[in-house]
């Protein structure tokens, strides 16, 4: 799923960014973000360990659609009201915590023990690669790369959700599962596009905190760096899995 917190919020959240002329209002701070983070994070690791639990095998569990509804209405309403990512974040975190710890069980029975630690390392990985991208300005954010990533996270989202409602009708996008050149491809190429929206989450927090953006803007950066990683892992995985079936 992509993450269009930095696409249709991105923009209310600019606003935020660029004008705050209360002095007396509580400002976005790095420890704020940091704080909101470890929040979300201690909600999500648990929840993603019962959703672990409900996976038998060789079950692929009703509920998991329901999730994953769940957790898109969360993203997508916490793009259009940023101000709300203090409740909607914790429960983004609790719903698509357990979502994909029972992906994560799923995937566990099909291909095998070592995809799950492998896709989680990968994800790591990643996101400090990126970070050390940013910090060092190896890559810049510029006008320009934030209107291509955002533009290309927005079609991968409006893909994606077209794939979800095809698949009621029990169609499915080859490129989406197909484990062929074409669709390790498009696999490569939305894990790049997800580690390239890290690098927007880096730069709103950065500049957030520069502006003194308000203090709900600590959950918003903390949300959406969630949804970034959750999107990453779950694309790394979907790779590792079509990679397996080769």
């Amino acid at each position: 799923m992509a993450n269009p917190v930095l696409t249709r919020g991105f923009g209310r959240a600019e606003s935020s960014v660029q004008v705050n002329t209360d002095l007396h209002a509580e400002r976005m701070t790095a420890a704020g973000v940091s704080r909101s983070a470890l929040i979300l994070l201690a909600l999500f690791i648990p929840a993603a360990v019962y959703g672990w639990s409900q996976v038998e095998i060789g079950e692929f569990p009703g509920w998991i659609l329901v999730a994953l509804l769940v957790g898109i209405g969360a993203v997508i309403l916490g793009a259009f009201k940023p101000q709300w990512t203090p409740i909607i974040g914790p429960v983004y975190a609790i719903v698509e915590g357990s979502l994909v710890g029972a992906i994560s069980h799923v995937y566990q029975n099909a291909y095998g023990i070592g995809i799950v630690p492998n896709a989680m390392m990968a994800t790591f990985l990643t996101v400090i690669v990126m970070a050390v991208l940013y910090a060092t300005r190896t890559i810049r954010v510029t006008e320009r790369l934030r209107s291509v990533v955002i533009g290309a996270t927005m079609a991968i989202f409006v893909f994606y959700m077209v794939s979800l409602g095809l698949s009621f009708f029990n169609v499915t996008m080859p490129l989406v599962w197909d484990a062929g050149p074409l669709g390790i491809l498009f696999s490569l190429a939305v894990i790049v596009l997800a580690a390239f929206n890290l690098l927007l989450d880096f730069d709103l927090i950065e500049r957030g905190v520069a502006a003194g953006a308000p203090a709900w803007m600590n959950w918003y950066a903390a949300f959406g760096l969630l949804v970034t990683v959750v999107w990453l892992y779950l694309e790394i995985l979907r790779l590792l899995g079509k990679l397996q079936r080769r």
